[in-house]
């Protein structure tokens, strides 16, 4: 079909961006309300009631080298994704290897920072620059030598498994309270000149 002149000037219709789900949003919210004095929400401070209707995108996982954590609990929509148990594995394995390094480094951010990372994700199925999914990664108070992340993922209605490709990211540096060193108290002052005295008591 012959296009005219005018036809490189004519608006062309741009794909629209597929409705993702709400998850992140509303974990963050809840995450933020478990902050108390700015300081990091504790694993055993989390309710699932407190993601109600979201829990199936929600994971946590362990940081077990750097910029790499290995999921520990995962929602069944992140499984069915992913076609299979998340759990025992690492979150990079649902991203294409070209991304895995931008993960890694937004990982550790998060970790060392601390930080709040919101990751726009498009697939290696879909047309390129299409947005499919949002990953948000949270940083959870340590537990001894043990570093957990709590994150959520908004997929894509009917998205097919794939391998997800890093679009864009949203680094947030948090400021937590300071915490002031112990004062251990010295011995108490001596007074200047103080000393004992005998005095003998007449039987």
């Amino acid at each position: 079909m012959a296009h005219s002149f005018l036809d490189r000037f004519r608006t062309r219709a741009v794909p629209a961006q597929p409705l993702l789900s709400n998850g992140p949003a509303q974990v963050r919210a809840y995450w933020e309300a478990l902050r108390q004095g700015s300081a990091l929400p504790s694993r055993a401070t989390l309710d699932p009631r407190g993601f109600a209707g979201v829990l199936d995108r929600v994971f946590l996982a362990d940081r077990i080298g750097k910029g790499l954590v290995q999921v520990t609990v995962a929602g069944s929509a992140l499984c069915e994704f992913a076609g299979t148990d998340l759990r025992g594995l690492p979150l990079s394995c649902l991203f294409d290897p070209g991304s895995r390094p931008v993960l890694a480094e937004a990982l550790e951010q998060v970790l060392a920072g601390p930080s709040v990372a919101e990751i726009d994700l498009g697939s290696d199925r879909e047309r390129q620059g299409l947005g499919v999914a949002r990953l948000l990664l949270l940083p959870l108070g340590a537990d001894g030598d043990r570093q957990q992340v709590l994150g959520a993922m908004g997929l894509a209605e009917g998205l097919r498994p794939c391998k997800l490709q890093v679009l864009g990211r949203r680094m947030e540096e948090l400021s937590l309270p300071h915490t002031e060193p112990a004062q251990v108290p010295g011995p108490a002052p001596v007074g200047r000149g103080s000393h004992l005295r005998l005095v003998a008591v007449n039987a």
